[in-house]
């Protein structure tokens, strides 16, 4: 840990100082670890789940293609995918600049409101 610290201590830049930077990056890290970790949580749960289904289709106690079989692995997809965007899509609704630019509009807005 101390190495990867070092390195980014090495980078410059105009906007963080380095212990910023290494924290933005370390929270960039957990989160993409965290999308990993409910991506593979994901596989594994679903291939169980079809695999028991199916098996219970051979068996023919059972139908394979329900819509119980794969209601978990879509529902939860759906979760997934918005896991994804919250990671590496932030700048699709509402990103930096459209945070700046309510900021300002906002200021604007109060100080036209004002009397002086």
């Amino acid at each position: 840990m101390r190495q990867s610290r070092r390195m980014f201590d090495e980078y410059q830049s105009e906007n963080f100082n380095h212990d910023e930077r290494y924290d933005l990056a370390y929270k960039r890290v957990k989160k993409i670890k965290g999308l990993y970790v409910h991506a593979m949580a994901y596989f594994l749960v679903n291939v169980f789940i079809i695999l028991a289904s199916y098996n219970k289709s051979l068996s023919g106690t059972e139908v394979f293609l329900r819509w119980e079989t794969f209601s978990t692995a879509f529902l939860w997809g759906i979760g997934l995918l918005v896991h994804g965007l919250s990671v590496f899509g932030k700048n699709i609704f509402f990103g930096k600049n459209w945070e700046e630019r309510k900021i300002k509009e906002f200021m604007e807005k109060e100080k036209s409101e004002k009397w002086e």
